[in-house]
């Protein structure tokens, strides 16, 4: 583990380096959000491609709810004739979970970087960077204790805060317009309740709401790969998922 934050840290390093004349004391926040747009456009091809599989997912729903007709009685064949069905139309129900896993080691690089007082054997020296007013390995509780809310580090955190909200809210409002315009099927063909269906529906377009918490436990330097990360994110379905219906939006969140 040693050996990939030394590295990672150098990267980091290095970004700052060149920003350093754009944004001076800032520059290695910037170059966190560099890193972490350049980690959304690594995994954009297959976010691409998992549009593509979740919108021919949608398009077996009719044939998948005709299968939960026929083997209502049946729950394991009921199963391996949905395995058989994604099979045969060459569809791989995992598929829109890679871009988020592919994501999740820079995360948690990002995470430990800030969180550690030394790498390889020597001082962090990114922890002496800031944002402002707010040191890059300090959390939201730490500004709350030096000057609250609306002291120098607070207000930075009231800007993350601020556009995870605006996001949060962008991605609330589209997902309950086109799930009013689709609705997704609550119920089978044979009229049971499809389990967790409901409750899916109506948790969904509040999930983006989450992110706040995380931005508010973790080091500043992980909060702002997250909000950049949420951002890209929405912006990207916005343009991926533009004519998708309900079903594939929900397979996406």
């Amino acid at each position: 583990m040693s050996v990939f934050l030394s590295g990672f840290a150098s990267l980091v390093g290095h970004f700052a380096d060149l920003l350093q004349p754009l944004f001076q004391g800032g520059a290695t926040a910037a170059a966190i959000i560099l890193f972490t747009a350049c980690v959304r456009l690594a995994v954009h091809p297959l976010s691409r491609a998992a549009a593509r599989g979740q919108k021919a997912r949608t398009k077996l729903l009719p044939q998948i709810a005709a299968l939960r007709k026929k083997h209502a009685k049946n729950p394991e064949r009921l199963q391996k004739a949905i395995m058989e069905l994604h099979k045969k139309e060459q569809v791989s129900p995992l598929a829109g979970c890679l871009p988020s896993l592919l994501q999740i080691p820079a995360f948690f690089l990002m995470y430990h970087l800030f969180s550690s007082r030394e790498i390889g054997g020597s001082p962090n020296e990114l922890l002496g960077h800031s944002l402002g007013a707010a040191p890059l390995g300090d959390r939201w509780k730490d500004a709350l204790a030096d000057g609250g809310i609306f002291g120098g580090a607070g207000l930075v955190y009231v800007a993350l805060f601020v556009i995870v909200v605006a996001v949060a809210t962008f991605n609330y409002r589209r997902t309950k317009r086109q799930m009013a315009a689709m609705p997704m099927p609550t119920a089978g063909a044979d009229g049971q309740q499809m389990p967790g269906m409901g409750a899916m529906t109506k948790l969904m377009p509040l999930m983006s709401f989450a992110t706040l918490i995380t931005v508010g436990v973790v080091p500043l330097a992980a909060a702002l790969y997250v909000v950049t990360s949420t951002t890209w994110s929405a912006v990207e379905r916005a343009f991926l998922y533009r004519d998708a219906p309900a079903g594939a939006l929900a397979t996406a969140a």
